[in-house]
């Protein structure tokens, strides 16, 4: 995959549109301070939400109804155990030594004995799974989720996360694949595989809620605070001592 150019022209597309809102005039109603992008965000989900409507819900209820449930869990597993590599850098890289061995040995027992990853062997011998990611690892060093932002496709996200997904993507061992025919099936087949298995949620999300571009952006920003705190998020601005987070 092309980094370079590339990635230089989808930030310079994602920002231009900001510096633009920024400009435009006050808008009448209150600014949520999380959300200083709003206009533009909302903008942006609608877009993805009509993407995916027209487009990836139908491929992913199609792919859900011609995938045995047991194929469909084993698709899914791989993904994971290829997930588990990324987790295991970023937890070496927040000094959360124990958790990274549970990823690395995850890795190790669903890549043998799991087939590929295949089967989640390890779950069942006691070996969690943390799921870390680069915007984790930024939060865990102190840096703060800054606007809310909502990207083309990919959906909710924050500027921290957005700089996150170029390590996530980085680590991730698809991007390592020279065959490019066999890579963007995989990522074609990952994207399609994570829309099925959310499709109960978004018809939930889409009943519940009078507002679901607010229900999501909420969800989201507890979730990504909660995951950067591993579950226990201060109660107030303080940050934890270094020392008292380092596990070994």
């Amino acid at each position: 995959m092309v980094m370079g150019r590339s990635w230089t022209r989808a930030l310079a597309w994602l920002v231009a549109p900001t510096l633009l809102l920024g400009c435009a005039s006050k808008p009448d109603r209150e600014v949520d301070p999380r959300d200083p992008l709003e206009p533009f965000n909302r903008a942006t989900f609608r877009f993805n939400m009509d993407f995916d409507k027209a487009f990836v819900q139908p491929i992913a209820r199609g792919y859900q109804k011609v995938t045995p449930e047991p194929v469909d869990r084993g698709i899914t597993n791989f993904f994971d155990n290829l997930a588990d590599v990324t987790s295991a850098v970023n937890n070496v890289l927040q000094f959360k030594m124990s958790r990274a061995g549970s990823d690395v040995g995850r890795v190790f027992i669903n890549s043998t004995v799991g087939v590929l990853g295949f089967v989640d062997v390890a779950t069942n011998v006691g070996l969690p799974s943390y799921k870390e990611d680069f915007g984790q690892t930024l939060g865990y060093w102190g840096l703060e989720p800054g606007a809310y932002l909502v990207t083309p496709f990919l959906g909710p996200s924050s500027m921290r996360d957005a700089m996150g997904k170029g390590g996530d993507i980085v680590t991730d061992p698809l991007i390592s694949l020279r065959k490019h025919q066999v890579q963007w099936g995989l990522l074609g087949v990952r994207v399609i595989d994570r829309r099925a298995d959310l499709l109960t949620a978004t018809e939930i999300v889409e009943e519940a809620s009078i507002d679901p571009y607010s229900f999501v952006r909420d969800a989201y920003l507890q979730r990504r605070q909660s995951l950067v705190y591993d579950g226990n998020p201060p109660t107030d601005t303080s940050q934890p001592d270094f020392w008292d987070e380092v596990e070994f």
